[in-house]
């Protein structure tokens, strides 16, 4: 059984666009805004079983913070571009990530929504903020606005050591590599899908890298010839 865990963005079965149906659970935790809450919707949205846990971006939080509270038992863990910030903090490209958004953060909390998009909007979604188009990017604003950051949660570089992982990136933004490394120095394989960003899933040799990764021993993965 797998269980997907969505990033940010879209949400539940919408997020997994290219993957199976079959004997799959896709959670949905966009109902909460704090992580620990988002933990406790995916952690009882798992089967009572062991689970191929696959977590992308931001969902990665909520995936740690359930499997290391034991909410989820999974015999093997994929992290796509995985929004562990907290254990890659120092790292120049993961300071210069936190260092804006907090400034941003700052703006939305003291009223200024338009502010925070000035800061979020192209760093995040290569939309400059201007006042024309505002009317198309408040609810945006406002619902990332909401969402509590993925760092400050103590999550650990060892959080997932204990069973066999893989981190996937797409090999094109130096925070999910930062952030990949700090997981291989605690056992994880890590590979690189490039050609489609923030979302390797998306691309066709996800599938097959998966399944090689569940079936084989942890060591002997490789990527998919082509990818």
């Amino acid at each position: 059984m797998r269980l997907y865990v969505h990033g940010a963005g879209r949400a539940g079965r919408e997020a997994w666009p290219e993957q199976p149906r079959a004997d799959a659970v896709f959670a949905d935790h966009r109902a909460c805004s704090r992580m620990r809450d988002k933990a406790e919707l995916v952690g009882g949205q798992c089967p009572d079983e062991d689970v191929v846990l696959i977590a992308h971006s931001l969902g990665a939080v909520p995936a740690a913070l359930a499997f290391t509270n034991r909410d989820i038992t999974a015999s093997h863990v994929v992290l796509l571009e995985p929004a562990l910030y907290d254990i890659a903090r120092g790292h120049d490209a993961i300071e210069r990530h936190v260092a804006p958004m907090t400034v941003a953060r700052e703006r939305a909390e003291n009223g200024d929504l338009f502010g925070y998009w000035q800061i979020v909007g192209p760093m995040m979604f290569g939309r400059e903020a201007a006042r024309d188009s505002w009317h198309e990017d408040q609810d945006l604003a406002r619902r990332f606005a909401d969402l509590e950051p993925p760092w400050g949660h103590g999550i650990e570089e060892s959080a997932f050591a204990t069973v066999a992982t893989m981190v996937v990136t797409g090999d094109w933004n130096d925070e999910y590599e930062a952030i990949a490394g700090r997981l291989t120095r605690a056992g994880a394989v890590h590979v690189t899908l490039p050609g489609a960003k923030h979302r390797p899933q998306d691309l066709p040799g996800f599938e097959r890298l998966l399944v090689d990764f569940v079936s084989q021993e942890r060591d002997a993965v490789t990527p998919p010839l082509g990818a």
